[in-house]
């Protein structure tokens, strides 16, 4: 055997087939591995470009192959370092990743490459192609002119510097928010300041205690202590709803608003650099700003598209968010509350008159959501929808964690047609927050076979506690249901190019269209019932607590719309009118827009911009907008289903194999408006958004 076999042999991450050996995979595999796969595309980019023929064989079949190899070698890495974040994995990413980005640069940036695939466009031959192979053409001479395929010489060295600099800085702003967030923690020691938590959170900051003080002799128990808080949504968002000491919600609430904005974790340079880098970038370019420039490949058809958008359901939430506030001072007079009403008291304040509304808490829901019987009722919806069985397969993969679960997606006739991870609960030490769906492997055809598509669905849920399984809370549900609906994209496409299977290939603010369309479905009855059994009696979710639940689903809808719709116009504004190099600062017009749409203005010390990973640390910048816009086609798209009666069930699962097939088959080898209207049979309307948020004139306060 020689050396180059040896070492594919030793090295998890040069293998090209099978699932990713994540159990194996190591820190230090990814240097030598990397650099070799690097090393072999790029002799085989040049060989191409020497020999290319303007076909599809002679150009585009060759170019998809060469993604296999880093598909297997980078890919892995990247999710590790979401996944099981530790300094070793980061130094070596960081290592290689220039390596990479310079490579992703010098693929797009082939003039060769990018001439033969204008050959082949103005050839006879371009009618032949499907129309999935034209439109992975088509997005490949976009990419290629988005990363500067036509610029030459010190233009183009700017380019490629400018684009590792955005690469690089953008993963030090998701460490710094990761290690901010890991940072803080509040200890609570007395019993009298944990009076009103929920039972989940008692547990959960116990456990989190423990977890943190291993080499101590206290041992946390849920009743007496000590708890811990961190920063983690589990623990942060019930702490915040639920705290009793105003000033320990004040602490805990300034610490989250200031993550990453001071001291070695200080995100402010960052952001300005980010922005600097990326209007120069657009700039060379020949867009007018970076929001034009990334609106050039997104459904949205301008930047004046999108503020419509913004201004016609600002229009719609604008009062109802006022009215929320209203409420909510109210409510704190008569509870006692001298003090004005300030940020730390509205998640508190919004569950008590939650609670005193519907009369329910988030505690009653819990053990009625065991994450096992949750899969089990959101897998038995996919079956009704979308014919397919979701079976376990745990054994069958190889995981990154004792508590990832790894599934088979098998066809009505049997016949399996995708698989999936899940990695479900929060680990705050080394998991990133938020929850996402990932590819893991991407439907293609190699050598004349079919390669079956594998993806990751990772949340943040709350983890189990002791002997009990993993109790969820409704938002919690929601949002397994909201990935789901991305990995129904990724598992259920039927298209066999790479480049446009599953989520590839879809425009950024369609893609939310299958994900957000499957949270509807936790509000329908059946399904929600038939998902829900008491971790201890085994009950049902009682008719009366879903009524609440459902009376409760438009409760403050116009404040959190104003919420989305002002992150959006911060996210447009500084991608689009800011200068970076001007007067104001990101944090000046973050508080100019807060103003404008926020019932309550932010502190002066508000540094959320510093932990805003969506858009410094993720792929939303100048794209957070696409939440609503896709929000918009989900419930368009949903209320196709009230129209022919949810109770319907022929009809429906009629309407669902139709929405597999429209939406869900075709992944990225159509455009999305295109998409949407062979489903709807028209364009999208705002009209179902805001009936489903219950967006109508407010009416006087029961309060």
């Amino acid at each position: 055997m020689d050396q180059h076999s040896k070492t594919r042999e030793k090295n998890p991450l040069l293998t090209s087939s099978g699932l990713p050996p994540f159990h194996l995979i190591q820190p230090g595999h990814v240097v030598p591995a990397v650099t070799q796969v690097i090393g072999e595309i790029e002799g085989k980019v040049e060989s191409l470009e020497a020999h290319l023929e303007p076909t599809w064989d002679g150009l585009l079949e060759p170019l998809e192959k060469l993604d296999l190899p880093l598909e297997y070698a980078w890919n892995p890495v990247v999710h590790l370092l979401n996944v099981r974040n530790s300094e070793a994995l980061r130094k070596a990413h960081e290592t290689m990743l220039g390596n990479v980005v310079a490579l992703g640069l010098r693929l797009r940036q082939s003039e060769p490459i990018y001439q033969g695939m204008k050959a082949l466009r103005q050839s006879d031959l371009w009618n032949r192609l499907s129309n999935a192979q034209r439109r992975v053409v088509e997005l490949k001479l976009r990419n290629g002119e988005h990363a500067g395929v036509g610029l030459t010489g010190e233009a183009k060295n700017r380019f490629i510097q400018m684009e590792r600099e955005i690469s690089q800085i953008s993963t030090d702003f998701s460490n710094h928010v990761l290690d901010a967030t890991k940072a803080f923690e509040l200890i609570i020691t007395e019993e009298e300041d944990a009076k009103g938590w929920p039972e989940s959170l008692r547990n959960l900051a116990a456990q989190s205690f423990n977890q943190a003080r291993r080499d101590t002799d206290v041992k946390a128990t849920p009743e007496r202590g000590p708890w811990r808080i961190t920063l983690d949504h589990p623990s942060f968002v019930p702490f915040m709803q639920h705290s009793r000491r105003r000033d320990q919600r004040e602490k805990v609430y300034r610490a989250f608003i200031t993550r990453a904005s001071e001291g070695n974790l200080d995100n402010t340079e960052i952001i300005q650099r980010m922005l600097r880098l990326r209007k120069e970038k657009a700039e060379l370019l020949g867009f007018g700003s970076y929001a034009e420039f990334s609106l050039a490949s997104k459904m949205a058809p301008s930047v004046t598209a999108v503020e419509t958008m913004f201004q016609e359901l600002q229009r719609a939430s604008s009062p109802h968010a006022f009215k929320d506030l209203q409420d909510l001072k109210r409510l704190a007079r008569r509870q006692g509350q001298t003090e004005p009403i300030a940020h730390w008291d509205l998640p508190f304040w919004a569950e008590r008159l939650r609670e005193k509304r519907f009369d329910y808490t988030e505690d009653q829901l819990r053990p009625y959501f065991p994450l096992p019987r949750v899969l089990r009722g959101l897998f038995s919806l996919c079956q009704k929808l979308f014919g397919i069985l979701i079976e376990p397969a745990d054994g069958e993969a190889p995981v990154w964690h004792a508590d990832v679960r790894y599934f088979r997606v098998l066809d009505q006739d049997g016949k399996r047609v995708a698989s999936f991870y899940l990695d479900p609960y929060s680990r705050p030490q080394e998991k990133r927050g938020g929850a996402w769906m990932d590819n893991c492997l991407v439907r293609r055809r190699l050598d004349h076979e079919i390669r079956l598509p594998v993806v990751h669905l990772c949340c943040n849920s709350t983890p189990p506690v002791g002997e009990k399984p993993s109790l969820m809370s409704f938002s919690e549900v929601n949002t397994l249901f909201h990935e789901f609906g991305h990995g129904l994209q990724g598992v259920l496409t039927t298209v066999d190019l790479a480049d446009v299977a599953g989520v590839n290939g879809i425009e950024w603010d369609a893609v939310e269209l299958a994900s957000q369309f499957m949270e509807n479905w936790c509000y329908h009855k059946p399904t929600l019932i038939g998902m829900t059994k008491h971790v201890d009696s085994g009950e049902p979710l009682p008719d009366d607590l879903f009524q609440k639940v459902l009376a409760a689903r438009t409760y403050r809808s116009g404040s959190l719309m104003m919420r989305q719709l002002e992150l959006g116009m911060i996210d447009m504004e500084l991608h689009h009118s800011y200068t970076p190099a001007g007067p104001e600062s990101p944090f000046d017009l973050h508080r100019r827009i807060s103003m404008q749409m926020s019932p309550l203005p932010p502190l002066p010390e508000d540094r959320f911009l510093c932990a805003f990973s969506h858009i410094f640390g993720g792929g939303y910048a100048a794209g957070y907008y696409s939440y609503k816009w896709a929000e918009v086609l989900s419930a368009d798209a949903f209320a196709a289903f009230e129209e022919i009666g949810l109770e319907n069930e022929s009809a429906i699962a009629k309407l669902g194999r139709r929405f597999r097939e429209t939406v869900l088959a075709p992944g990225g080898s159509r455009h999305p408006m295109d998409v949407f209207k062979d489903f709807r049979g028209r364009e999208p309307s705002t009209e179902p958004l805001l009936r489903h948020n219950g967006l109508v004139a407010p009416s006087g306060s029961d309060e």
